[in-house]
């Protein structure tokens, strides 16, 4: 972990919008295929919330669909998450990660920015 640094977290009201932002992968922006965001919510596992590749496609997980948003302009720009109407369910860790071309785990990791939301 350590390569990437995720920004924007912060404490929000349930309703509320926050926008995480990652930069690219130092040097190996044209490594890169997939770069997503995940998040571990106390006491739970952590889960996939959103990722994008190289060529726009994206995926959500369910409970996030229609809320969050996830973006990137191209491999060499950072990778942004729109979160809306947060819930306090989204309270956690967000995490930034990347995974190079021919690789099925993320391989390049963030530290994480916490995101808390109040009711």
């Amino acid at each position: 972990q350590g390569q990437l640094v995720e920004f924007g977290g912060g404490l929000v009201q349930a309703g509320g919008s926050l926008r995480l932002s990652c930069p690219a992968v130092s040097g190996r922006s044209s490594d890169v295929h997939w770069r997503g965001w995940l998040r571990r919510a106390p006491g739970k596992e952590r889960e996939r919330v959103a990722a994008v590749n190289t060529y726009g496609s994206t995926l959500y997980a369910g409970s996030v669909k229609g809320r969050f948003n996830i973006s990137l302009e191209d491999a060499k720009n950072p990778l942004y998450l729109q979160m809306n109407n947060l819930q306090q369910g989204d309270t956690g860790m967000y995490y930034c990660a990347a995974r190079d071309y021919g690789v099925v785990e993320y391989n390049y990791w963030g530290e994480g920015t916490q995101v808390t939301v109040s009711s």
